[in-house]
């Protein structure tokens, strides 16, 4: 959708010369994100404060032009796209941490600051916020708060939402609305921050946060597990849970992935390694100790081939590390990816994995996965060249195939990623049509004239803009 000349310069008068564009060298760095589509703006925007967006919304709403709200772009799933043109407003200026009250255990943060920031900063207090996804060096906390974003530690900890006890907004009318409390307990009204966290920018533009805070664990103890089976592995995952011993992370890596990043193990991994476990505990020291110990002794009893457990806190960042550089590690196995984020029940985890075994078998693809084994969210990679018609409809053809298996089984078609673009064909799947029929109502509560980042989520998104 093009915005003229004459709106985009309103546009200027709200935000300030300085801090918007309709350059196109400069509106390209915001036509992308980690899905690795583009999509071109009309204008890019870079707001101060709410006041400044609920006008560039007001006059969203009167010109007649859309709004995507953006992060740093981290998404995967073109959430922050601007598929059918428009304003990318981007959150970068509100990026300040106002406030970490140790005393009530709650930090007020704005959407433009990065999760690793915050990280740091609570835990300089001796607290600790657990959401983790792996994006976080770079990632927002709008940005998770639109995806709900989880990572490692949501097997103990929960994910963002479980953190968010309230926050500003500037809906899709312009209105400037407050949602939740400061507080641990409140339930007066609909939880309307609820709703927002989780909707990927389509209800309205995050400006303040309170999150929910947590005593920093005294003590964190890392180990890796090695098994000759993927099979194996999933089920001393569910053999774990069963036990009810909750880790901090249990992360898996099947046996493509841990070839990925063999050469960055700070440990010599055997020739017969098919699948790996990264765990994780903590409480205090005797805890952390106890837990470790006890989890090595379970993993022997499950037939494992090799258990390490770190000896400090160098090796246990040299582990991570080489998790973390997974997903650009596997880029040997093909030019492109396409990246999904199921999630079956924790004990359906065997059965997933020999689902994809056997799908990967039938389409002759490669497909790498791995991801947060102890909650059951299974990162499924498809490498090919998209050049390659052939392998793009066999990749098509995966993704159904994995998504039913996934429903079968009573799980869910993302547990972190969103919907986005890239799953809004598949949306039908998981959700009815009276239920949908609900969520879009709702849509046009917050946004009556259909301006807010249109085309996610619903595969008819399109018929709800002007």
């Amino acid at each position: 959708m093009p915005i003229d000349l004459p709106t985009f310069k309103e546009i200027e008068a709200i935000v300030g010369a300085g801090h918007c564009s309709q350059h196109h060298d400069e509106m390209a760095c915001y036509a992308y994100d980690a899905s690795v589509q583009k999509c071109m703006p009309s204008a890019i925007a870079f707001p101060k404060d709410a006041t400044e967006i609920a006008a560039l919304i007001t006059l969203a709403n009167r010109a007649g032009f859309f709004v995507i709200p953006r992060g740093s772009g981290s998404g995967t799933t073109g959430g922050a796209l601007a598929v059918q043109g428009g304003l990318v407003l981007v959150t970068s200026r509100l990026d300040n941490i106002l406030q970490i009250d140790t005393d009530n255990l709650v930090a007020h943060v704005e959407p433009g600051v990065k999760t690793g920031q915050l990280h740091t900063a609570v835990e300089q207090k001796g607290l600790y916020y657990p959401p983790d996804p792996s994006s976080a060096a770079f990632s927002t906390i709008g940005g998770n708060l639109a995806a709900c974003a989880g990572g490692p530690r949501a097997v103990k900890y929960g994910v963002t939402r479980d953190y968010v006890l309230g926050l500003s907004a500037v809906t899709g009318s312009g209105d400037i609305i407050e949602t939740g409390v400061q507080t641990v307990k409140g339930v007066v009204g609909y939880d309307l921050t609820r709703l927002m966290v989780g909707s990927e920018g389509t209800l309205g533009v995050i400006t303040r946060v309170t999150l929910r805070l947590l005593p920093k664990p005294e003590a964190v103890r890392t180990m890796i597990v090695l098994f000759d089976s993927m099979a194996r592995a999933a089920e001393t995952v569910s053999e774990i849970i069963r036990r009810g011993i909750i880790p901090r992370t249990i992360e898996f890596m099947d046996r493509l992935s841990v070839r990925c990043v063999k050469d960055q193990m700070p440990v010599s991994l055997p020739e017969n390694t098919e699948a790996l476990l990264l765990i994780e505990t903590d409480g205090t020291q005797t805890e952390a100790d106890q837990a470790i110990v006890t989890l090595q002794h379970l993993s022997n009893a499950q037939h494992a081939i090799g258990v390490v457990i770190a000896k400090n806190n160098t090796e246990a960042g040299q582990l991570w590390q080489a998790r973390k550089s997974l997903s650009s590690a596997m880029y040997q196995y093909g030019p492109d990816k396409i990246n999904e984020d199921i999630v079956v029940p924790r004990s359906k985890i065997p059965d997933m994995v020999k689902r994809i075994e056997s799908i990967q078998a039938e389409t002759g693809l490669t497909m790498i996965n791995f991801g947060h084994a102890g909650d059951g969210n299974i990162h499924v990679h498809i490498m090919l060249d998209k050049r390659d018609p052939a392998a793009v409809s066999a990749a098509e053809t995966a993704i159904e195939k994995v998504f039913d298996h996934t429903l079968l089984l009573g799980g869910t078609l993302s547990g972190e990623h969103g919907v986005g673009i890239a799953k809004r064909p598949y949306i039908g799947k998981e959700i009815g049509p009276t239920e949908q029929m609900i969520m879009k109502k709702i849509k046009r509560v917050f946004d009556p004239n259909g301006i807010l980042n249109p085309g996610k989520i619903f595969p008819d998104n399109e018929a709800l803009i002007y």
